[in-house]
């Protein structure tokens, strides 16, 4: 395995563990705590712009670092939900070439989407007169 390659796995790693954990109660139960813990200590520090700017800073480098975390999870979520979509449609009587719709333009997905709510809502209909 290239460095490169060893380094992108550790990130993946990092990133599904802290996403695993971030989502759990505890760690909105720190993050509760530290913001208790930052509002007691107001009287001692005077409410001064320091003591503010502590917890702008902190919640803001969180936040930052939190989304390129969330969204490479997220991304190996989506990436992994497609494959196994692709390998449902690819053993199934739907159709084939809906393997990979979600490379489309968002004008042609659209136009996927609404042919396919029509379809659907002709075979409601259908359903509901009581044709098969």
């Amino acid at each position: 395995m290239s460095q490169a390659a060893r380094k992108h796995h550790v990130f993946e790693i990092f990133s599904s563990g802290v996403a695993e954990w971030t989502g759990k109660p505890i760690a909105f139960v720190v993050a509760f705590a530290v913001i208790v813990v930052w509002a007691v200590s107001g009287p001692v520090f005077d409410y001064s712009e320091t003591w503010q700017l502590v917890i702008n800073t902190a919640t803001t480098i969180v936040t930052f670092l939190m989304v390129f975390v969330l969204q490479n999870s997220q991304n190996r979520d989506v990436r992994a939900l497609q494959a196994k979509l692709d390998e449902l449609i690819l053993t199934s009587q739907a159709e084939n070439s809906f393997v990979g719709i979600e490379k489309l333009e968002e004008q042609e997905l659209t136009l996927l989407i609404n042919r396919l709510e029509e379809q659907a809502r002709k075979l409601r209909e259908r359903v509901g007169n009581g044709h098969s």
